[in-house]
């Protein structure tokens, strides 16, 4: 087929954008910017456009199909040149579902995790030599690309988005994918801008639930009381396994997990992580992995990229990054890496840089979040909040909101940098939380701090 991309450059766009290349399918695509690794990758392959922008002389009757990308607008020029010409328009999930229609679904769901746990199950996979297609938002070692769509494997693996599935399809792309098998690893209010309250939010995971195939398995976290209630009312037809989490100790900055053949080390830590672990081990038995084999292949998991990502470490400091954003997870990783390092003082860093995160409604959820940081710092850009088109925040807000009076605050990137570089990080552990990038921090940089 030939298949033409809208917004090419999106994590999940370029990857599924390589993957149908793979298979043989003529690729076009168009963006307006498109950054690394989006970039280099397309240009790898010799997908990247020419020239940045949209033009709809590109899209022409030969075109079989249309792939839809979140980061067009619903007036894009390239989309309103397709719906003249009846070309068939697809989001991204859409796509999937039709491509994987006859196979076994496994979608992987929920606030916080998803990412984690979906390439936890692909490591685990691997390791085994078990051959799947998947698409998951996170790089991950040994794999080349994050979407793999075959004729002949039998199980997909999805992460599955809570967020809209295009400009002009806007409903939640999990309700999309009519799992066979699903995982949720918990409910904590995120995307403000479309979900304006928590019972709003909490409803697309009811609708989630009863998207599952009749008689298909729910995997869910029962220590999260929302997804624990909603799960125990549903009447929908599903079979239902719970977990929550396991049996652990640290020692000297290792983790170990209680298992049957005893203590077991592992290279993640957290308590967030080790519930991962177990929902993700779940999965991997109704694929047909046992839980030794399991456990074999989990010892050597690293982590997902960005997410509680080791990026310099000597005897005397660790310094981390993260993708953390959300109330939830800025609490559980700062509290996690506080764990694993008690004997040093904790020097926490958080962007605020998504609409939620930047909305003066919204903030009051952060309440708490860095409470286990020695000492904390938040950094945002007033630019970044004009652009959303929200009202300034004043740093009493956003102390107020954090509950911290020794909070700093910075809003200039250079400032922040000079603050970091200038900080002694000796018997200190240094965690960077951000969807972001701190206004343009180079984290190579970073690395040189130790």
């Amino acid at each position: 087929m030939r298949i033409h991309f809208i917004a090419i450059g999106g994590s999940a766009m370029h990857n599924l954008a390589i993957a149908l290349h793979a298979e043989g399918h003529n690729i076009t695509g168009s963006d307006d910017a498109i950054y690394n690794p989006s970039k280099s990758k397309l240009a790898k392959y010799g997908l990247l456009p020419e020239e940045y922008g949209w033009f709809p002389e590109r899209v022409t009757e030969g075109i079989d199909v249309i792939i839809l990308g979140m980061h067009a607008k619903e007036g894009n020029v390239e989309l309103k040149k397709a719906q003249e010409l009846g070309i068939k328009i697809y989001s991204y999930p859409e796509f999937i579902f039709e491509h994987s229609k006859h196979k076994t679904r496994v979608v992987i769901g929920g606030s916080h995790g998803k990412t984690t746990i979906t390439s936890m199950i692909l490591h685990v996979l691997h390791y085994h030599e078990k051959e799947v297609d998947y698409m998951v938002g996170a790089q991950l070692e040994g794999f080349e690309t994050m979407v793999r769509l075959t004729a002949e494997n039998d199980f997909i693996i999805l992460e599955g988005d809570e967020y809209l599935s295009s400009p002009i399809d806007r409903r939640p792309k999990f309700h999309l994918y009519k799992p066979n098998i699903a995982l949720i690893s918990g409910i904590a209010w995120d995307h403000i801008n479309v979900f304006p309250t928590f019972e709003n939010y909490v409803e697309q995971f009811s609708t989630f639930i009863t998207s599952l195939t009749n008689g298909g398995i729910l995997v869910y976290n029962e220590e999260d009381e929302v997804l624990n209630e909603l799960v125990n009312k549903t009447e929908h037809s599903i079979k239902k396994y719970p977990y929550q989490t396991p049996e652990f100790t640290i020692e000297d900055g290792v983790t170990y997990i209680d298992t049957s053949d005893g203590d077991m080390p592992l290279e993640v830590f957290g308590k967030h992580n080790l519930q991962n672990l177990i929902g993700a081990k779940w999965i991997c038995q109704h694929i047909g992995v046992d839980e030794d084999d399991f456990y074999e292949a989990i010892a050597s998991f690293k982590g997902a990229s960005k997410r509680l990502e080791k990026i310099a470490e000597n005897n005397r400091t660790v310094i981390f990054k993260d993708f953390a954003h959300s109330p939830s997870k800025v609490a559980a990783t700062t509290k996690a890496v506080k764990d694993q390092y008690k004997d040093r003082d904790l020097l926490a860093c958080l962007e605020l840089h998504t609409y939620s995160s930047l909305n003066a409604e919204f903030l009051s959820e952060y309440e708490g979040a860095l409470q286990k940081a020695d000492k904390a710092v938040v950094f945002y850009s007033p630019d970044a909040v004009e652009i959303k088109g929200l009202e300034q925040l004043s740093k009493e807000e956003i102390k107020k909101a954090f509950n911290r009076d020794e909070l700093i605050i910075y809003t200039e990137p250079k400032e922040f940098e000079e603050f970091l570089f200038n900080e002694q990080l000796e018997e200190k552990t240094l965690l960077l939380m951000s969807s972001g990038n701190y206004g343009g921090l180079d984290f190579d940089k970073v690395k040189d701090l130790i």
